[in-house]
């Protein structure tokens, strides 16, 4: 895993079209409500993330994190500004377009595990290739895979009730990562669990997550696995603060 040079600035130069930059967010504002009950949740958010990279989006609840990962997924539409991801303007895309976008290019790992409590983790974990219209046969057969690299190779038959939260994580790791995404969005993933299975949450995504042609954001507020990241954006009041190298 790469680090990054200090920036100090959320103001960054980086063209929308330089071949590296996988998320490339300008002056990115979102409003809810109108009159008096208006609510200024991002207040103009510049943001890079690099292929290859695993960022960390840090700062205390209610500073805007879900919701800018949300506009940057696709799932929430900005109120102003611009935001391309994997070359793709989504504020010019359709509705239909985004969701296609977003089956083919993201994968999401969230606080809470969301998997179906009648299939299996192996089942589970395929739940996007399904979606895609993959044979069911191949599709368990690609997500086993997967939970192999995930440790969890003696674990494919057994349903979510069987298995314990650092586990059910790890299918919720696999599912994310079964189709290949190209940019991987993790929502506080290590926020229900220990330290320890902390730990090995952000080692697996650290180590099977990050590719070169994949880029990670991981929402936190969760210091102790700030020696994760490549770099650390930290927010406060719907503005990017500050943007550093990880700890080396």
């Amino acid at each position: 895993m790469f680090k990054t040079n200090v920036m100090t600035s959320s103001r960054t130069t980086v063209a929308a079209d330089t071949p590296d930059v996988a998320v490339h967010v300008r002056g990115v504002t979102k409003e809810f409500g109108t009159g008096g009950s208006l609510t200024r949740a991002l207040r103009g958010v510049d943001l890079d993330v690099s292929y290859g990279e695993l960022l960390i989006l840090a700062g205390p609840s209610g500073c805007g994190k879900t919701t800018l990962v949300s506009i940057v997924a696709g799932t929430l539409e900005p109120s102003a500004g611009d935001v391309v991801v994997l070359g793709k303007d989504l504020v010019a895309m359709s509705n239909g377009r985004k969701v296609r976008f977003r089956r083919e290019n993201v994968g999401f790992v969230f606080q809470s595990y969301n998997l179906l409590p009648a299939l299996t983790a192996a089942e589970n974990a395929a739940v996007p290739l399904l979606i895609a219209g993959w044979h069911r046969s191949r599709a368990v057969e690609a997500a086993s895979e997967v939970l192999d690299k995930l440790g969890l190779g003696d674990r494919l038959a057994n349903l979510p009730s069987e298995l314990s939260g650092g586990q059910q994580q790890r299918v919720a790791i696999a599912r994310a990562l079964v189709h290949g995404p190209r940019l991987l969005v993790c929502d506080e993933p290590t926020s229900a669990l220990d330290a320890e299975n902390g730990r090995i949450t952000m080692e697996l995504i650290s180590n099977i997550a990050v590719q070169p042609d994949r880029a990670v954001i991981v929402v936190t507020h969760d210091s102790r696995v700030y020696s994760f990241a490549d770099r650390i954006a930290t927010m406060e009041d719907g503005r990017i603060e500050s943007v550093e190298a990880g700890p080396a």
